[in-house]
Protein backbone atom coordinates (compact mmCIF):
# COMPACT_ATOMS: atom_id res chain seq x y z
CA UNK A 1 0.00 0.00 0.00
CA UNK A 2 1.39 3.07 -0.91
CA UNK A 3 1.64 6.49 1.36
CA UNK A 4 -0.59 9.72 0.62
CA UNK A 5 0.85 12.31 -1.00
CA UNK A 6 0.37 15.01 1.56
CA UNK A 7 0.53 18.89 0.28
CA UNK A 8 1.49 22.39 2.42
CA UNK A 9 -1.01 24.74 3.32
CA UNK A 10 -1.59 27.15 6.14
CA UNK A 11 -4.21 27.02 8.12
CA UNK A 12 -6.95 29.63 7.54
CA UNK A 13 -7.16 30.06 11.54
CA UNK A 14 -3.78 30.11 13.12
CA UNK A 15 -2.07 31.18 9.94
CA UNK A 16 0.78 28.08 10.30
CA UNK A 17 1.73 25.79 7.53
CA UNK A 18 0.78 22.53 7.73
CA UNK A 19 0.25 19.06 5.64
CA UNK A 20 -2.61 17.80 4.42
CA UNK A 21 -3.62 14.73 2.09
CA UNK A 22 -5.47 16.69 -0.79
CA UNK A 23 -4.66 19.32 -2.56
CA UNK A 24 -6.03 22.44 -1.90
CA UNK A 25 -7.63 24.02 -4.33
CA UNK A 26 -8.84 28.18 -2.71
CA UNK A 27 -12.00 27.34 -2.76
CA UNK A 28 -12.43 26.28 0.55
CA UNK A 29 -10.73 27.23 3.85
CA UNK A 30 -8.04 24.56 5.32
CA UNK A 31 -7.06 23.79 8.84
CA UNK A 32 -4.60 22.17 10.66
CA UNK A 33 -4.72 19.19 12.79
CA UNK A 34 -5.32 21.62 16.50
CA UNK A 35 -7.66 23.67 14.58
CA UNK A 36 -9.52 20.99 12.98
CA UNK A 37 -10.28 19.51 16.48
CA UNK A 38 -11.79 22.36 17.66
CA UNK A 39 -13.57 23.17 14.97
CA UNK A 40 -15.03 20.03 14.28
CA UNK A 41 -18.47 18.71 15.98
CA UNK A 42 -18.39 16.66 18.79
CA UNK A 43 -18.87 12.76 18.51
CA UNK A 44 -22.10 11.48 19.67
CA UNK A 45 -22.04 8.06 20.69
CA UNK A 46 -24.14 5.43 19.76
CA UNK A 47 -24.68 3.29 22.51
Amino acid sequence: MSEREMHKAVCADCGQECTVPFKPDGSRPVYCRECWQKRRPPRRNRY
